[in-house]
């Protein structure tokens, strides 16, 4: 098997994918996952950061909000449930409401399936009593 070292330096591109991960789904978040990748999932970490967040967050084209909707509806029809509800707090955290993840959320129903938007209303709803919560604890 061959690896590359992880102690490499980060590109620019790495370093503006880290900020901008950080700005959407929070230090804390952010530094935990960083924090438990092991030798064998680094890479996947390096990549996401610096493609996903380095490479396409950080464009011009699309505003957070958008990209966060975006995102929803994507991993809503790809049933990927784990990351959605990660997405969710990041849109929250890029302003979108309640509604307009709901409504996102419906339309989803339409066009990818309901049992698909079933799940996610089930995450989504999850999650954002977990963030209600988390605002009233502090």
């Amino acid at each position: 098997m061959t690896t590359t070292s992880t102690t490499a330096p980060h590109s620019e591109l790495y370093d503006a994918g880290l900020a901008m991960r950080k700005t959407v789904l929070g230090d804390a978040y952010v530094d935990k996952a960083l924090s438990a990748v092991t030798e064998f999932g680094q890479p996947m970490q390096d990549l996401v950061t610096e493609y996903c967040w380095g490479g396409i967050w950080t464009r011009e084209g699309l505003d957070r909000r958008t990209r966060s909707l975006l995102n929803l509806v994507m991993l809503t029809a790809l049933n990927r449930q784990t990351e959605f509800s990660t997405h969710v707090r990041g849109a929250r955290a890029n302003g979108v409401t309640d509604e307009e993840i709901q409504e996102a959320l419906l339309q989803t129903a339409v066009y990818v399936g309901v049992p698909a938007a079933l799940e996610a209303f089930r995450n989504a709803e999850r999650v954002l009593r977990e963030l209600v919560a988390a605002d009233q604890a502090d």
